[in-house]
This record gives structure tokens, C-alpha cells and sequence, in this order.
């Protein structure tokens, strides 16, 4: 009796994840703490890295059998394997898989999105897709580190890791499940972390590209958006982007529908519903599920720290791409742009206008750029998506 209860406990102990953990599975664990922290404390991204952070632990506990990446990286997934043997995280992963959590994750967006700014300065499309060179440059940036074998990234990956440069971590996700979904841990961590440092990154850029002069620039006043364009516009972006990148239409069309929602004025409860109980749900499973592909084997490598190193170059370019090209709109305008707004050409809204308004009010503490950085601001959300379509559309 006393030797079955010694067995019993020896078996238990040879089973518990004490016994079966490896160095690389600690380091994980060490490693979602860090994010952890970065989310509670420091509260970087808090809504998506904290559930990837634990995501991420999760996956990485020995014989937890949460999350089996080995169902996801052929090219053919065998659903009925993933619903019979799989485990929570497998089975919440079919939404990401499936392209169905980051298409949902822009109709809140689009919900809580005022094109306004937009509509009243077309020419912020122009902001916005400066800004998304940083995407095609990291592009090149990557497939020439794997030409000289510093990495090994096929162009697919390549592709995944150059969309990080348009600060939209759904619009990362959403191509890297598609191109690359063995390197979509890392890309997401590495996509939301820079999300988050957009006002530690930016503003030395900005600085550093622009004079007291261009960033005291006062600029005047939008004009008012009538409710009729604001109910045309979300219609007509959607059709003409989705007939010249068919690819991007998941994405920008419910993106669209979202923004269509909040105009109308007429389905009060389908926005609510959006912006909270839905974006909740949908951010909940999306960071889980997303922080489960960063397993030991697939995160710790040489390819992981050049995604981080890439990753900043593409923001970093997407930012100065923006301020440039903001420049030359005005030196052509006659000095009535400030191009501390091309800044805000990335995806991270609202916080790169944010940081705009901040940059420009230490040099003029009464100027207010803030509804002006908004255009390229959203633009630069239909500029990452457009890009994502580019590529989907070439490489998928």
C-alpha cells in the first residue's frame, strides 16, 4: 500500500512540468514576465501585451498541451485534427488562423474612427502612404540579410516582417498568419512593443528632421465635414481600394463598415457593441492565442532579435518617410504645413497625432496640431492595410 501511494506521488512528479521543463521554456516564462511587467507597470499596450504575455506562458508550460504549432505551419491545416486532438489555444487559434479576429479587431476601430480630418485635407492621403516606405524598405532591408546569410528569411517572411513598419499590429498579424505564421510571435511582440513606444521613438526623429521653424508652423483651421461625406466616404474608399487590391478588402471593408456604423447615426446599438463587448471579446482571444505561437523553439533564434532590429528600422523610416515627404508638401504650399504631422502617417492611432501635438507644442506652446496630424493618422490605417493587400496579393 505504502510502495502504490510512493509510485503514485513518483508519477506525479514525473509528469508535473518541474520535471520536463528545458532552459529555453524558463527562459520563456522569464521572458513573458518582462512583458508582463512592461504591461502592468509600464502600462505599454496594456490591452494586447498583457494577454500576450500570458499567452505566452501558457504555451510554454510542459505538458499543458495548450497550443500544438505543429497543426499550423503546413500548408494545408487539417481542422477536423485541430477540433478532435487540439487544445484551448489550437481551438481559439482558428480565429487568427482563419483571418476572422483581425478584420473584427478594424470594425471597432472603424467605430471609434473620425475620417473628418481626412475629408477636409485629402492631401493627408499622401502623409499616409509616404509613411508606409518604412514597410518596403525593411522589405528589401530583409531579404538582403538572408542574401548574405546573416539570416536565412524567405520573402514571404520578409514580406511579415516589413509590415511592422506600419504600426498596425492587426494588419501584422493578420499577414504574417497568412505569410509566415511560424514567426507570428515574434512579429506581434516586436509590433505592439513599438505601438507603444511611439512616443519614445518619434519624437528625436522629428526633432532631428525638422527646424524651430518648420515645427512652430501654425496651421489653419479645417473646414467642417458635412454628415453626407462622412456617410459617402467610408462607401467609396471601400469600393475603390477593394477593386484595386482585392487582398486588402477584409480588412479595409470592415474597417469601413465600422465607420459607416458610427455615421449612419441610425445603429447606436451595432457601435456600442463594436467598440466594447466585441472589441473586448475579440482583443482577449487575439492576444492569447497570439502570444501562444511564441513557443521556445520558434522564438529563441537569430531570426527573432533581426525581426526586433528590423522591426524599429521600419518604424523608424515609416516616421522620417512621413516627416520628409511632409516637408516637400511644405516648401510646395508656400510654408502653410507643419511636417511634424507626416509623423503621424503611421498606424497608431491616436497616439502618433498625439505625439505630433506634443512635439509642436514645445516650440509653440499655442500651436494645436492635433486634428491636423488625425488625417494622416487614419490614413496611414487604410495606407498599412492597402500595403498589407500589396503584399498579400504578391506573395500569397
Amino acid at each position: 500500500m505504502f510502495e502504490t501511494f510512493l509510485d503514485t506521488l513518483r508519477n506525479l512528479w514525473e509528469s508535473s512540468a518541474f520535471c520536463n521543463i528545458s532552459i529555453q521554456q524558463v527562459i520563456m516564462l522569464l521572458l513573458s514576465f518582462v512583458l508582463m511587467y512592461l504591461a502592468i507597470v509600464k502600462q505599454f499596450e496594456p490591452l494586447l501585451l498583457l494577454p500576450i504575455a500570458f499567452g505566452m506562458a501558457l504555451t510554454n508550460i510542459p505538458g499543458a498541451e495548450l497550443y500544438h504549432s505543429e497543426f499550423f505551419l503546413t500548408n494545408s491545416v487539417d481542422y477536423g485534427q485541430v477540433l478532435h486532438d487540439g487544445g484551448l489555444l489550437d481551438i481559439l487559434y482558428l480565429g487568427v488562423k482563419l483571418q476572422i479576429f483581425p478584420p473584427l479587431i478594424f470594425l471597432g476601430v472603424g467605430t471609434m474612427t473620425d475620417f473628418g480630418p481626412l475629408i477636409a485635407n485629402p492631401r493627408s492621403f499622401l502623409l499616409g502612404a509616404a509613411a508606409q516606405a518604412g514597410i518596403f524598405v525593411t522589405f528589401i532591408g530583409a531579404c538582403a540579410l538572408s542574401m548574405v546569410g546573416i539570416t536565412d528569411f524567405t520573402m514571404e517572411e520578409a514580406a511579415s516582417i516589413g509590415i511592422i513598419g506600419g504600426a498596425d499590429g492587426p494588419t501584422a498579424i493578420f499577414v504574417t498568419t497568412q505569410l509566415a505564421p511560424q514567426l507570428l510571435g515574434s512579429i506581434a511582440v516586436a509590433a505592439y512593443s513599438y505601438m507603444a513606444l511611439v512616443p519614445v521613438i518619434q519624437p528625436p526623429i522629428m526633432r532631428a528632421l525638422t527646424t524651430k521653424k518648420e515645427r512652430a508652423i501654425k496651421m489653419e483651421q479645417l473646414r467642417v465635414v458635412s454628415k453626407r461625406e462622412k456617410i459617402i466616404f467610408p462607401i467609396a474608399v471601400t469600393l475603390l481600394v477593394s477593386f484595386i487590391v482585392p487582398d486588402a478588402t477584409a480588412l479595409v471593408g470592415m474597417l469601413m463598415l465600422g465607420n459607416l456604423f458610427r455615421e449612419s447615426g441610425v445603429v447606436d446599438r451595432l457601435v456600442k457593441t463594436a467598440q466594447n463587448e466585441l472589441m473586448n471579446i475579440v482583443t482577449i482571444m487575439l492576444g492569447v492565442t497570439v502570444g501562444a505561437t511564441a513557443t521556445a523553439e520558434n522564438f529563441l533564434s537569430i531570426n527573432t532579435l533581426a525581426i526586433i532590429l528590423l522591426g524599429l528600422i521600419a518604424f523608424s523610416i515609416g516616421t522620417a518617410a512621413g516627416v520628409l515627404f511632409a516637408k516637400l508638401m511644405n516648401k510646395l504650399s508656400g510654408g502653410k504645413i507643419n511636417p511634424l504631422i507626416g509623423s503621424a502617417g503611421v498606424s497608431a492611432v491616436p497616439m502618433a497625432a498625439r505625439v505630433s501635438q506634443k512635439v509642436g507644442a514645445e516650440t509653440n506652446p499655442s500651436n494645436f496640431l492635433l486634428m491636423h496630424a488625425m488625417g494622416p493618422n487614419v490614413a496611414g490605417v487604410i495606407g498599412s492595410a492597402v500595403a498589407a493587400g500589396v503584399l498579400l496579393s504578391i506573395f500569397g
